[in-house]
């Protein structure tokens, strides 16, 4: 009899490498930060090694500040638009997350 040593079997929900999180979070909505003040909030569709994304039905949050030349007070101001389809630039991605529970989804 022979004492071999079976190796585990990988689950496809097992967290190994940081692609796994983004990996899981496939056909599920999505929290990107972007760069340039921008938000994004949408399904992943798919992804590559590159973290170039497909989202769909996004909501895009755009922060803008503007300076008032005369009283030099910031105004922070946000810009949204919806789409349905976008492609998403890997190299412009600050974080990928969940969405928060606070009826952002």
């Amino acid at each position: 009899m022979s004492d071999e040593q079976v190796p585990p079997t990988v689950e496809s929900n097992d967290v190994e490498e940081p692609f796994d999180l983004v990996r899981l979070s496939l056909d599920e909505r999505i929290y990107v930060k972007l760069r340039g003040d921008r938000e994004l909030r949408g399904k992943l569709h798919a992804y590559d090694s590159h973290l170039n994304m497909v989202l769909g039905d996004v909501e895009e949050t755009i922060t803008v500040v503007e300076m008032d030349e005369e009283t030099y007070e910031e105004a922070v101001r946000t810009v949204k638009r919806q789409m349905e389809m976008l492609f998403v630039r890997g190299d412009g991605i600050i974080l990928v997350s969940p969405p928060s529970r606070t009826g952002d989804q």
